[in-house]
């Protein structure tokens, strides 16, 4: 696997999974409000708070409709997807401001841009890597002329097939861009469990052996970001909120911020359990084996020159004796001297 490096931060097999905490649009059009966001993200211990940059004007018709979740989630079926997003958009004069607010937070500030202009402005103001959306996987003239910056891509997957994926990481590839990060993702929110498909995370594993591979998440809970984890992921993206009751499309798919604490917590558990993949004790076991384990014992007093029997032999704790599983190797053997009930045998006292 290429290892890529966003930041301070590096992006391979050896790495702990890189928690973007997604704020989105989760703002409502509020500079507070966005830094609120980047506190919380702070406080849960992600690596990364990521913010969308786009300008109505440049990226939608007036008349387009919303997505069938933007006027589920929102309440407001009437309303144009020009005029949500008009509400929600992240004015750039904010943008250095937030990114200087996270990095004294210790986070690492990204943005997705949502058109070849929106990156421009990201790229100048000094971002770590570019985020490319769902929406724009099979934009493939926008891939080319972002790849040539050389900064690492993190590359969304959702609505895509596997060739279409293909094509774009080919197309980004053409440049001599290595520094790619593939994203399994499902575009809907929030993604009903069934169609997380997390399988696809081994398939993107083992068709794109050399790209770490991450997961855009958009479930409800925590409990599909933390499977997925097992899975080799090697970034996770969850969106969050302050309150998942606030006005906005995203909101209701959103983690709250006691849930995005336990979500960073519970992954470093995971990672921290998956251990080396040998079978073997802990040095810890080890002393536990010593009384958790059984040896063979004196069933009663043996007197000396008496015969080893299934009778007179017994099966206890602790494990310091004679494994049970030399019992057979021992029967009909004599005792040397006398053996009291429930005393450990030992190979010295057979003959």
């Amino acid at each position: 696997m290429n290892e890529v490096k966003i930041g301070h931060k590096i992006i391979s097999n050896k790495s702990a999974v890189f928690i973007i905490a997604e704020a989105g649009v989760n703002h409502n059009g509020s500079l507070k409000l966005a830094k609120k966001l980047i506190d919380v993200a702070a406080d849960s211990g992600a690596d990364a708070v990521k913010f969308q940059t786009f300008n109505p004007d440049t990226l939608i018709t007036k008349a387009t409709a919303k997505a069938n979740y933007q006027a589920r989630n929102e309440g407001k079926a009437k309303e144009s997807q020009y005029e949500m997003l008009k509400r929600l958009m992240l004015p750039r004069e904010w943008h250095q401001e937030l990114k200087q607010y996270a990095e004294q937070k210790k986070l690492i500030f990204l943005s997705t841009p949502f058109s070849l202009d929106d990156a421009v402005f990201l790229h100048k103001l000094g971002v770590k890597a570019i985020k490319v959306g769902s929406t724009d996987t099979n934009n493939l003239p926008y891939l080319t002329e972002i790849a040539k910056w050389k900064l690492p891509i993190i590359l969304s997957t959702g609505m895509s097939d596997l060739p279409e994926i293909k094509e774009a990481v080919r197309t980004i590839q053409k440049t001599g861009h290595q520094k790619l990060v593939i994203l399994h993702c499902t575009t809907n929110y929030p993604t009903p469990y069934q169609e997380a498909n997390l399988k696809a995370i081994t398939a993107l594993r083992t068709e794109f052996k050399n790209i770490p591979i991450g997961f855009s998440e958009h479930t409800i809970g925590i409990e599909i970001a933390i499977a997925s984890v097992p899975l080799g992921i090697r970034i996770l993206e969850k969106h969050f909120t302050l309150d998942g009751n606030l006005p906005g499309p995203d909101h209701l798919a959103s983690l709250e911020p006691a849930e995005l604490r336990q979500l960073v917590s519970s992954i470093r558990h995971v990672e921290a359990a998956m251990g080396t993949g040998k079978k073997m004790p802990f040095a810890s076991e080890n002393k536990i084996a010593e009384i958790a384990r059984k040896s063979l014992v004196a069933a009663h007093d043996i007197a000396a020159g008496e015969k080893l029997t299934a009778v007179n032999i017994a099966v206890k704790r602790p494990g310091t004796g004679i494994k049970p599983k030399f019992l057979n190797k021992i029967l009909g053997k004599k005792a040397k001297r006398k053996i009291k009930k429930d005393q450990l045998l030992s190979w010295d006292l057979i003959t």
